[in-house]
């Protein structure tokens, strides 16, 4: 079964990015944004902006970049959308980070209609979904990725089929739990530097040869921390939904997280101070305000 529309359904930083990556593959594509005000930005790049309805049954696959389970829920069950078309199987390939549970529920409902869930987040931010050059973490039934083999390949460079359906969603808050604590951990240790004389660049040339390196010290400071431009396009209030559903996670499963709880203490503690939801997530590693 061919793949010729793909729809995809929000169209901020990361879907738009991603349409047009899924328009230079050569899918024709049509997308959907609650804010109407999209539609000139996405048309120009040579996307249809249209009505949710219609992306919902005009799509043969779909891509969902949304930011929360509940915004996924009522794309997937809305009227007249997707449960109701019997004309194909439709694979949702959605990048947004949702819990495991909402997910599985999902995908059982759309199995039931004769359609196909992926739970796909993704690494790599605003310019990896412009550049098709992103890493997607994939949930769901193996026969599903294959259908939809050649959008995942426009979207990514890398693509792991980590498990049945929600595992996706799982590694995604494994990552991301990670992050929240690698870049508290990251600025308490460039600011003790740069407090004992030692600068943050000169620090990280060794943790960056050495065994303290993370994606924060070697790719995050340099680019967006020591410079503080901040504008890395992931704001600090998703990054707290995504530590919360973690630790949501780890509270159901009865894991114990006392650091990465205390992270989330702290990044709880920032949001009435410097790092408000709409900052960059970055900068909770500004050693220069800590």
């Amino acid at each position: 079964m061919s793949i010729s529309t793909v729809g995809v359904v929000g169209l901020g930083n990361m879907g738009l990015g991603m349409a047009k990556s899924l328009v230079r593959a050569g899918f024709s594509v049509i997308g959907y944004d609650i804010s109407d005000a999209r539609r000139a930005q996405v048309e120009a790049e040579g996307v249809r902006f249209l009505p949710l309805a219609e992306v919902l049954n005009g799509a043969d696959a779909l891509v969902f970049s949304l930011p929360f389970a509940k915004d996924v829920e009522a794309v997937v069950t809305a009227p007249g959308g997707l449960l109701s078309r019997s004309d194909r199987k439709v694979v949702v390939i959605d990048t947004s980070t949702s819990d495991p549970g909402t997910t599985r529920r999902l995908a059982t409902r759309l199995a039931e209609t004769g359609h196909g869930l992926l739970d796909a987040p993704v690494s790599g931010g605003p310019s990896g979904a412009e550049t098709g050059s992103l890493t997607m973490m994939i949930g769901g039934e193996a026969a599903d990725m294959e259908l939809a083999q050649g959008v995942i390949a426009a979207l990514s460079a890398k693509a792991v089929h980590v498990g049945a359906s929600g595992a996706g969603n799982i590694a995604k808050l494994v990552n991301n739990m990670l992050v929240a604590a690698h870049l508290v951990t990251t600025g308490e240790a460039l600011k003790l530097s740069e407090s004992a004389g030692l600068s943050a660049e000169e620090a990280l040339k060794v943790v960056n040869a050495a065994t303290g390196r993370s994606a924060i010290s070697e790719a995050m400071v340099p680019r967006w921390v020591i410079p503080a431009t901040f504008d890395s396009g992931f704001s600090a209030g998703l990054m707290r939904k995504d530590l919360r559903l973690a630790l949501e996670l780890a509270a159901e499963t009865g894991s114990p997280t006392p650091l990465c709880s205390r992270a989330g203490e702290i990044w709880e503690e920032a949001r009435q101070g410097r790092i408000p939801d709409t900052a960059d997530f970055t900068l909770m590693a500004d050693y220069r305000s800590k």
